[in-house]
């Protein structure tokens, strides 16, 4: 009761940064972020006859071109077994990585920029060094990016869009609530707002606190490391390269919560000493042990907090477009998905193709 409270008002500053709520698209953003609507949309919804580069252009629907980017991203991220692979996890870092360069402190003080801006992409924040690894994923953005921009989409967009699609094609991942509308950036995020996997508790509560996200969100937040991989971290990089954070990187499953807070690491997997640390302070602790075997509950906090993620130093909410209905369909169940160590990579993946939830260089 005491986290929902905390996070309840978090959400209440958030919102009153909005500047009010004038739209229903607005309100139910507010929702969202207050827990009275879920973060999770599995509404049906058929794509355009006439869609595509040309045929969206004289659509009225605002979201006929994520269909084609949509279709387009499935080739991308879903591996030869079904399960969501290295390019997948990427996408999911780059959305956080984006994202989590916002600071409350630095926007009250008038540098109200950084955020889910698509400034790491557009504005050469590949070269900073907790981004290493996401070169692979930032050209695909890239290219999407030169296909459809014709069709009034955003780099900003784009990003969040790419890291909801990957989350909802891992297996038992939920189709996250997906709006679009933001504006790109005209300058590069302030830089040092990403933490280390390396950060004490009170070092990342104070961080994502700046950031309007509770400790509550954080834990649901850095579940994302059920699917990615350590290429960075660990000083015996021979031993421990490519090491996922869990037995089943190709899934989004709650493995990962139980396995964290087991005396030693799993056979084959890498623990960041952050999560470590966020799953035994006892003002996450609670949270971290609720998720053990409940997919349902983590799936739902999870969705709610990357709403707001992907909101950071977003100041249009009011005139946005929900284009949720575009992502694929969510897969709560699928045949062999505690089969460890699956991680359908089609290519040799480069250094740091692991997502990351609090923006850690691996």
């Amino acid at each position: 009761m005491y986290t929902s409270l905390i996070s309840k008002i978090f959400s209440l500053f958030f919102l009153l940064a909005l500047n009010g709520i004038t739209t229903p698209t607005g309100q139910t953003i507010a929702n969202i972020l207050l827990g009275t609507e879920t973060g999770q949309s599995q509404d049906p919804a058929t794509p355009p006859a006439n869609g595509g580069v040309v045929g969206c252009k004289s659509s009225t629907d605002k979201c006929c071109i994520w269909y084609s980017i949509s279709a387009d991203l499935t080739k991308s991220f879903r591996g030869p077994s079904g399960r969501c692979n290295a390019v997948a996890r990427m996408a999911i870092r780059l959305g956080f990585h984006d994202a989590g360069t916002w600071s409350q402190k630095l926007a009250a003080a008038g540098q109200d920029y950084g955020g889910a801006d698509g400034s790491l992409v557009l504005f050469g924040e590949i070269s900073r060094r907790e981004n290493r690894g996401l070169e692979i994923i930032v050209a695909l953005a890239k290219i999407l990016f030169a296909k459809y921009k014709g069709n009034g989409i955003t780099m900003a967009d784009l990003i969040q869009y790419m890291a909801n699609h990957a989350v909802v094609t891992c297996p038992l991942g939920p189709r996250v609530r997906t709006f679009v509308g933001r504006k790109d950036a005209t300058k590069a995020a302030p830089d040092g707002l990403l933490p280390s996997v390396s950060s004490d508790a009170n070092t990342l509560f104070d961080l994502f606190r700046d950031k309007t996200i509770s400790p509550h969100d954080l834990v649901a937040l850095v579940g994302a490391h059920s699917t990615s991989q350590q290429f960075t971290t660990s000083p015996n990089l021979i031993k421990d390269f490519g090491k996922s954070q869990d037995t089943t990187p190709g899934v989004w499953d709650v493995t990962f919560y139980n396995e964290t807070v087991q005396p030693t690491p799993a056979p084959r997997t890498f623990r960041f000493a952050s999560d470590a640390v966020i799953a035994k302070d006892p003002r996450s602790s609670g949270e971290w042990t609720a998720f053990i075997g409940d997919q349902n509950h983590w799936n739902e906090d999870y969705a709610r907090s990357y709403v707001r993620l992907s909101l950071l130093g977003v100041n249009v909410i009011n005139g946005m477009t929900e284009c949720t209905k575009t992502l694929p369909k969510a897969q709560p169940t699928f045949k062999g998905s505690s089969e460890g160590f699956i991680s359908e990579r089609r290519r040799k993946a480069k250094r740091g193709d692991g997502p990351a939830t609090s923006g850690c260089t691996r």
